[in-house]
């Protein structure tokens, strides 16, 4: 670059530049005085000269190579702005690929030219695509409080409801229109739901960097499906102001608009004519998006969009909602469940819309509208995780399938509400206003459930029993050994997981799932995928995985098809002539061991794993020792498991009892 300031990095970065966990760095720090001095920051978070840190790296054998996509990332933000940093990213992608699509137009700096060209360069030798992707992917968890993206999950449940309600004669080529595109998370998951088809991709963003992004990201995907055309146009402009699509019709539209936004363009689209549902109110902005979709459909075309929940009910939109409702362009509500989408705390809405149809074959004009419930597919925890996703999939794309079949069986939670039950004083289309998911259990389902629930105690009861004949010799002395002295002896291999570049939720050929702290603190399920040679470690059958953050340690022994991890987890690989997994799962997973190894600054606090203690026992002791573990585990999984079969039968009897179900 150039730029004479030093590049600053963090503790943090310098550990993924290493491929280390953070604890290593510092330790580093402590016992070198040739380390690095720092060059800004604070005590707490000291950051160093990027130049300086890969130098000596270098010189004490931490990494093979100056250079690499994690010693880049540091000089992309060192540009300042979100903006700068963003268009770099960009133009390193059209450097490295041979875009289709027609990108904006944008001035660059020269220090933006020298970046890129040199991120272009990488991108050559370890992966274009991988390298984009990596640097996009940091580019938006950095500014993530300042931009809204759609979930690559949601993104393709949007594409397949789309596509699955839309009707008419299937063109050879299929024209998709995102208006508000952002960095191009609904185009991308259109260009993958529609493999094989001819394709024409045209979207639009106001702001130059995320359009730029769109655009370089839209043109790998094009790459990616050389088997079929596929041509892209981003334009630069705000989609309600300046339409840069006028008289421009799509089969399907896809949209994620800004939210509340009161400065929309109210006095000078007055008399616009897409409003042929009202004029949107000052305070609708999100309704002058959906007529913006409906006026660019096809007959019979379709439209998901994503709103709040509060557009399902305001007293200023209503007039709009009735008139959707009457002429059926608002065939259906999903509320979906929180932590689908920014913001994480509420209950976002999709709202399916379809122009009407000018065929023969058009169903007749429906009178009712389909109103589905999926909020019970939120995940129990931090809702960032996201929730079920392939449950959310598969329950809502079940009913999207009834709606044209008014006679069809809908799925629990999903209700055809009669138009004349909607269009009252309110015009409320919440779902969870007219929707009651779950019926009330019968007698015999209750019978069942309360037998089911004695089962399990009665087992409990016969494992306690067991456990309590349980004998402890607290005279003999035990002798223990840590983690990190098993692993210079050879007796056990340590591999840290650390976030990949490249994780994603969408299938694709060579793909493992992803484990995170943030699973284990929710169902314990991976929410992620992650292709293999992307993954710093992949646990496989029989290693013992560890979690080393102390609100969520645990430590356990993989079974099925491999697995990768995230940060702040660990795959230990045993030598089986010295030491049997279950043994020291068992060992590793003791509370006392995990509050000894831990720095205790606070419940995100992470556990050493190198400082765990192991009792050092012959292998035919440590066999004993391990089925015993395996019984406690079998417990502790049976107790679970009685406690929500209790409470799911205190919610039902609750409920029947309220009411009124009680025989006197």
């Amino acid at each position: 670059m150039s730029t004479t300031e030093p590049v600053p990095v963090s503790l943090a970065e310098i550990a993924r530049i290493a491929g280390v966990g953070r604890a290593a760095v510092s330790n580093w720090r402590r016992r070198h005085d040739s380390f690095p001095t720092r060059i800004g920051g604070t005590d707490v978070s000291p950051q160093f000269s990027l130049a300086e840190v890969e130098q000596w790296l270098m010189d004490n054998g931490k990494i093979d190579t100056i250079g690499g996509r994690e010693s880049l990332w540091p000089r992309f933000e060192a540009l300042g702005s979100r903006d700068q940093s963003g268009l770099a990213i960009a133009e390193a992608a059209r450097r490295m690929s041979s875009p289709k699509s027609r990108s904006p137009h944008v001035e660059l700096t020269p220090e933006i030219r020298e970046l890129a060209g040199e991120a272009a360069k990488l991108g050559r030798t370890q992966g274009a695509r991988e390298t984009f992707e990596f640097l996009l992917q940091r580019w938006l968890e950095t500014h993530v409080r300042q931009l809204s993206t759609t979930p690559p999950p949601l993104a393709a449940l949007m594409t397949r409801t789309a596509l699955a309600v839309r009707i008419g004669e299937r063109d050879a080529e299929l024209t998709v229109l995102d208006p508000a595109c952002g960095t191009g998370h609904l185009a991308a998951a259109a260009v993958q739901a529609c493999a094989g088809q001819e394709l024409v991709v045209l979207a639009c963003e106001r702001d130059p960097a995320l359009a730029a992004l769109a655009s370089a990201r839209l043109a790998f995907f094009a790459d990616d499906h050389a088997d079929h055309a596929v041509r892209t146009e981003i334009a630069t402009a705000d989609a309600l102001r300046d339409d840069p699509f006028r008289g421009v019709q799509a089969d399907i539209a896809l949209c994620n608009p800004p939210f509340n936004e009161r400065d929309w363009g109210y006095e000078e689209l007055a008399t616009d004519q897409r409003w042929t549902h009202g004029l949107p109110p000052r305070t609708e902005p999100e309704l002058a998006w959906v007529q913006h979709l409906l006026s660019h459909l096809k007959p019979g075309g379709a439209a998901v969009v994503v709103l709040p929940p509060a557009v399902a009910s305001r007293k200023a939109g209503r007039r709009i909602r009735g008139s959707l409702l009457r002429t059926g362009a608002l065939r259906a509500v999903v509320a979906l469940p929180p932590g689908s989408a920014q913001p994480h705390s509420v209950s976002l809405q999709l709202w399916i819309l379809r122009a009407a149809p000018d065929s023969q074959a058009a169903p007749p004009p429906s009178q009712d509208a389909l109103l589905v419930d999926a909020t019970r597919f939120a995940r129990s925890g931090t809702r960032e995780s996201g929730p079920h996703w392939d449950a959310l999939h598969d329950f809502v794309l079940s009913a999207m399938a009834t709606v044209d079949h008014p006679d069809a069986e809908l799925p629990d939670g999903a209700v055809r509400v009669p138009l004349i039950d909607l269009l009252d004083d309110e015009v409320d289309v919440t779902p969870g206003r007219h929707t009651s998911v779950g019926t009330e259990p019968s007698g015999l389902e209750l019978k069942s459930a309360w037998k089911e629930l004695s089962t399990a105690l009665a087992d409990l009861t016969g494992q306690a029993q067991h456990l309590t004949e349980l004998g402890f010799d607290a005279d003999r002395p035990q002798t223990t050994v840590t983690v990190g002295d098993l692993v210079k002896a050879g007796a056990l291999s340590l591999r840290a997981g650390q976030q990949p570049s490249d994780g994603t939720t969408t299938p694709r050929a060579g793909s493992v799932p992803l484990l995170t702290v943030s699973d284990l603190l929710t169902d314990g399920a991976p929410s992620g995928l992650v292709a293999t040679e992307s993954a710093h470690a992949v646990a496989e059958e029989g290693d013992v995985v560890v979690a080393g953050v102390v609100r969520a340690f645990k430590a356990w022994v993989h079974e099925g098809s491999p697995m990768a991890l995230g940060p702040q987890l660990y795959a230990l690989r045993v030598d089986p002539a010295k030491l049997d997994a279950l043994f020291l799962a068992g060992c590793l997973r003791a509370p006392s061991n995990g509050r000894q190894a831990g720095t205790h600054a606070s419940s995100s606090s992470r556990v050493d794993i190198r400082r765990l203690h192991v009792l050092q026992l012959p292998l035919e002791a440590q066999r004993a020792y391990a089925e015993v573990f395996g019984r406690l585990s079998s417990f502790e999984a049976r107790l679970a498991e009685a406690d929500r079969l209790g409470r799911g039968l205190v919610g039902d009897v609750t409920d029947r009892l309220a009411a009124g179900g009680l025989a006197l």
